[in-house]
C-alpha cells in the first residue's frame, strides 16, 4: 500500500504483498454512503474490538450498506464473454499466458473491450508439503495488491515457493487487472515528471508550498486524464471483480479459488459479495476494511504506521548500530529532527545528482516498515542521512516506487490513484479541509499523520468522479472465507481485518501476532500450515485462531 498522498503502492519484494493506502472500497449499482466513524481498536476474540463488535460497529455507521450480490444468470449481452476459449502459450520460462476480452462498461457491453493478461503455473504431478495428494482442484488465482500490482508477475515470481501440496493440486494463476500490467495499462506521467511528483513537498509551512503541492496533484490527474481517456472511468474494484468472474468461468472452474493479499483482499472480498454462490476457497491476508470513507482510512492507516514505527524503534533502541538514541521515545524525537532538517535542506545522495527531500525520506521509512527484513538497511540509511548522504533512504524511497535504474516508472502508482480515485469520493474539497484534519491525524499518529493527511488530496482533483462509497460486505451464502491479520501491520491495521472478518457472513479470522505487512507464505508455519490445509481441504482454521509470539 502506498502510504503517501493516497497512492497505495508497490511491493517490498515480490514475494510480498503490493503495499496501499487506505481502504479503498467499491459498490454494486446501488451504492451505498460514505461512513465517517473510526476503526474499533484490536483485542482478543471475546474483546470490544472482535470481530462481530468490530463488524457491529461498521453497520451502525449511518449511510453504509451492505454490497448487493449481482444476479446469479449470467446477461445475455455478456455470454459471448463467458463463452471464450483461452488459447494458452509457453511463456517466461515455464509458465503459460493467455490473453481475453471483458467489456470496458459492463452495464453497456457494446461500448468497447479490454484486453486482459493472465499467466498459469500448471499442477505439478506430486508435492511434498502440507496436504499433498493426488486430486486436481482447480485454479487458485493470486493477488498481490496495490491496487496496481502485477498478478502476472507475482505469480511468476512466487509460484516454485508455494506449498508443495497446493502446488500439486492447483494451478497457481494471475490475471493482471484491468488497467494494471499488461491489461490495458494507464500511465500518467513520464519519468522525469514522476520523480517531481514523488519529491513535491508533502508537509507545506505556507501558502507557495501549498500551492505547489496542489499543482503537482494536479499535473498527476491530467496527466491520467490525457493519457488514459476513456478507461480512467472503468477501473474500479466493482468491475476488475467481475472481471474474475469471467476469468473464473473460462477456466471450467465453479467457484472462485483465491489468495488475496493487501489491496487484493478488498478484490477478494468484493468478488465473494458480488458472487456469493460462486465463492469457493478464499483466503484474504493483511485485510482491508471495506466500511470506512477515505478520510478514517487514510488516518487509521497512519496508526498503523506508528504502530509499525514502534515496534523499529523498540528493536532498534537494543543494537548497537541503531543511530536514533537508546530509548522509543528518542528514536521518535530524532526521526521528526532529521525529517525538519532534510526539509529545511535536502540531503545529496549518489544517484546522479539527486537530492533527497523530506517526502522521499518518508517514504523510504515507510518502505522500510512492510517487513522487518528491512530494518538492518533502515538503521545504515539513518545513521548515513544523519551524517549527511540520503542515498540510502533514496533508494527505499525508488524502491516502493518501483523506479528503475534508468528512471523509468511502471505504471503500478497510476493504476492505483486511478482504482482508488473511482472506489471512494475524495476525503478533502481541497487544502483547506486538509489544515482542518492534520491535527486528527497526528494524533493518531505523530510521526506521519501530517504527511499522511496531505498525501490524501490528489483525488480531489481526478478528472472522473468516483462510482463507489464505504459499504460492507457480507457474501451470504459464500463458503468459509478465511482472513488473517497480523496484529503489528503497518499498512492493513490489525483493526481491519477483525472489522471484514466480522462484516462477511461466513468469515473466519486468523491472527498472527507479529510484525509486517500480511503474513500467509512468509515466515510463520502455523499461519502457513492453517491457510494449507484450508486450502487442500476445505476445513478454515477455527475462529480466533492466533499464530506467533
Amino acid at each position: 500500500m502506498r502510504a503517501e498522498r493516497g497512492r497505495r503502492g508497490p511491493a517490498v519484494a515480490a514475494v510480498l504483498a503490493a503495499g496501499l493506502l487506505v481502504g479503498g472500497c467499491s459498490s454494486s449499482s446501488s451504492t451505498p454512503h460514505p461512513s465517517s466513524s473510526d476503526t474499533i481498536a484490536p483485542g482478543s476474540p471475546s474483546s470490544p474490538g472482535s470481530p462481530s463488535a468490530v463488524a457491529s460497529a461498521a453497520d451502525a455507521r449511518p449511510g453504509v450498506t451492505p454490497l448487493e450480490p449481482l444476479p446469479a444468470a449470467v446477461p445475455a449481452a455478456l455470454a459471448p464473454y463467458y463463452a471464450q476459449r483461452l488459447a494458452w502459450q509457453p511463456c517466461d520460462e515455464g509458465f503459460e499466458c493467455t490473453t481475453f476480452t471483458v467489456p470496458l462498461d459492463y452495464d453497456h457491453p457494446a461500448g468497447g473491450d479490454l484486453t486482459l493478461s493472465a499467466v498459469r503455473a500448471p499442477a505439478v504431478p506430486a508435492g511434498s508439503g502440507t496436504g499433498a495428494g493426488s486430486g486436481r482442484l482447480g485454479s487458485l488465482l493470486l493477488n498481490p495488491g496495490g491496487p496496481g500490482g502485477s498478478a502476472v508477475d507475482y505469480v511468476e515470481a512466487v509460484a516454485r515457493t508455494y506449498d508443495g501440496g497446493v502446488r500439486a493440486r492447483y494451478d497457481l494463476v494471475g490475471v493482471d487487472p484491468r488497467g494494471v500490467g499488461r491489461s490495458a495499462p494507464v500511465t500518467c506521467l513520464g519519468g522525469e515528471r514522476m520523480d517531481a511528483y514523488s519529491a513535491a513537498d508533502i508537509t507545506p509551512d505556507d501558502q507557495a508550498e501549498i500551492d505547489a503541492l496542489v499543482a503537482a496533484d494536479k499535473e498527476f490527474a491530467e496527466g491520467c486524464r490525457q493519457r488514459a481517456g476513456d478507461r480512467l472511468g472503468h477501473l474500479s474494484t466493482v468491475e476488475t471483480a467481475r472481471d474474475l468472474d469471467v476469468l473464473r468461468a473460462l477456466l471450467g472452474d465453479e467457484r472462485l479459488n483465491y489468495v488475496g493479499k493487501s489491496y487484493g483482499t478488498f478484490l477478494g472480498a468484493t468478488y465473494a459479495g458480488l458472487f456469493p454462490t460462486r465463492t469457493g476457497r478464499i483466503v484474504l491476508d493483511g485485510a482491508m476494511d471495506p466500511s470506512l470513507d477515505a478520510i478514517t482510512g487514510n488516518r487509521t492507516q497512519a496508526g498503523g504506521f506508528e504502530t509499525a514505527w514502534a515496534a523499529f524503534a523498540q528493536d532498534c533502541a537494543k543494537r548497537e548500530d541503531c543511530p536514533l538514541g537508546r530509548t522509543e521515545q528518542q528514536a521518535g524525537e530524532q526521526l521528526t529532527a532529521l525529517f525538519k532538517a532534510i526539509d529545511a535542506q535536502p540531503l545529496t545522495t549518489a544517484d546522479g545528482g539527486r537530492r533527497l527531500t523530506e517526502a522521499q525520506a518518508t517514504t523510504g521509512v515507510i518502505q522500510a516498515m512492510y517487513a522487518d527484513f528491512l530494518w538492518p538497511r533502515l538503521r545504515t540509511a539513518l545513521a548515513d542521512a544523519k551524517t549527511g548522504d540520503g542515498s540510502g533512504l533514496l533508494k527505499l524511497s525508488d524502491s516502493y516506487y518501483e523506479r528503475g535504474s534508468d528512471g523509468s516508472y511502471p505504471n503500478l502508482m497510476f493504476a492505483n490513484m486511478a482504482v482508488n480515485c473511482l472506489d471512494l469520493p475524495a476525503p478533502f474539497t481541497g487544502p483547506g479541509d486538509v489544515q482542518q484534519a492534520v491535527a486528527d491525524f497526528e494524533r493518531t499518529s505523530p510521526r506521519f499523520g501530517r504527511d499522511m493527511a496531505w498525501m490524501a488530496l490528489t483525488c480531489t482533483y481526478w478528472p472522473v468522479k468516483a462510482t463507489g462509497a464505504a459499504h460492507t460486505i457480507r457474501a451470504a451464502g459464500a463458503a468459509p472465507i478465511v482472513v488473517v491479520g497480523t496484529t503489528r501491520d503497518p499498512a492493513t491495521p490489525y483493526a481491519w481485518a477483525q472489522s471484514l472478518a466480522g462484516q462477511l457472513e461466513s468469515g473466519r479470522l486468523l491472527t498472527y501476532e507479529g510484525d509486517g505487512h500480511t503474513a500467509y507464505g512468509r515466515h510463520d508455519a502455523c499461519v502457513d500450515g492453517a491457510v494449507n490445509r484450508y486450502l487442500l481441504g476445505g476445513e478454515p482454521p477455527e475462529q480466533g485462531k492466533r499464530c506467533g509470539a
